[in-house]
């Protein structure tokens, strides 16, 4: 699995050089990289270098490049997800060949990420590309498919097991939610996916393993304190209100993972669904989850992605751009225009 190619000291970067104006394509030299990390939540010296091969199109990543991130600092190099080849590394951590995969730590926002032909990071932000995974079904894992591991993950360690019953799962349509759907079906859930466009995909999730399709607006209207209990659990990448709703939804003892804001940050609820019900809302963070973490929810659950058959579903051939695609696409994510996952091939 081993990605060579030769070493330049100026390469190819995507870069936003202003607010509110899309990213362009130019060129970095080795000296433009970061040597530190200016991450509050974690700084240090860069001690990684990596010729990065594949990253992938995020929703913070589509924001980035068209100018829109909140708290942007230009100029700034998108992509929150890598994955490449280890040039060198000061510390033991990593030798030179080796590949590795970085997950957040606040590149592409804070830091500069994988929409450039090399980066230069922490070592402890990367882990070692686990040895089922090729690299490119790395990439397109990436954050989503992490989040979704994490998700999942979540879900079983609060006991909710494919003989507790369906597990919802809302955005089914985005990164996280095509990977949430792909990964509980491969082990044994039934999946209801929720999406605006059910029509459409119903054929679609049918491939990736959904048992039922439902339409985002039924769970769209003001919820009640309680509502028919019919789900075991619940992977959530909406807020908002159809969160709201899906708590009411969930039957006694289960468990709600949520991991997004796209349908607002507030969350109008009572306190019925906990205490009447016990369900568990447990939240999830992806960007600056533990190492250990990291590593057992790749350890277990990647293997079962890549072995499920749906990567291609994902991310089929023609979801696979290099730097001039990622802004195109990322102007289409921020309309709703997408579905599955999207990669960026370094070398295209």
């Amino acid at each position: 699995m081993r990605i060579t190619r030769h070493l330049a000291c100026s390469f190819r970067a995507l870069i936003t050089k202003e607010k509110k104006v899309p990213a362009t394509v130019g060129s970095l030299t080795r000296a433009e990289l970061p040597t530190t990390s200016t991450v509050k939540v974690s700084p240090g010296e860069c001690d990684l270098h990596v010729r990065v091969s594949y990253s992938n199109i995020n929703y913070k990543d589509a924001l980035v490049v068209t100018g829109k991130y909140p708290g942007l600092k230009p100029p700034m190099v998108g992509g929150i997800d890598l994955v490449g080849e280890v040039i060198s590394c000061a510390t033991p951590k990593f030798q030179p060949g080796q590949l590795v995969l970085v997950n957040g730590f606040g590149i592409g926002t804070d830091h500069y990420g994988g929409y450039a032909e090399e980066a230069r990071i922490r070592s402890d932000w990367a882990i070692s590309l686990p040895e089922q995974l090729e690299p490119i079904d790395a990439a397109k894992i990436g954050t989503a498919g992490y989040t979704s591991m994490l998700c999942v993950d979540a879900l079983v360690q609060h006991g909710v097991t494919p003989d507790s019953g369906p597990i919802l799962v809302t955005g089914a349509t985005g990164g996280v939610g095509s990977v949430a759907v792909a990964l509980l079906a491969k082990m044994g859930y039934q999946v209801t996916a929720l999406t605006g466009k059910p029509e459409s995909s119903l054929d679609w999730f049918k491939e990736l393993g959904a048992t039922e399709v439902k339409a985002r607006s039924g769970l769209e209207s003001e919820p009640k304190p309680l509502s028919k209990e019919i789900y075991a659990g619940c992977i959530d990448t909406v807020g908002g209100v159809v969160l709201a709703n899906a708590l009411t939804m969930v039957r006694y003892g289960g468990t709600v993972a949520a991991c997004g804001l796209a349908g607002g940050m507030g969350l109008s609820t009572t306190v019925a669904p906990f205490i009447l019900r016990g369900v568990t809302l447990a939240g999830i963070d992806s960007v600056f989850a533990g190492m250990d973490k990291r590593q057992r929810v790749y350890a277990t659950y990647a293997p079962l992605i890549a072995d499920s058959g749906k990567l291609p579903l994902i991310c089929g051939q023609n979801q696979i751009v290099g730097l001039e695609g990622v802004t195109e696409v990322a102007n289409n994510m921020l309309k709703g225009n997408i579905m599955g996952r999207y990669v960026v091939k370094l070398d295209a």
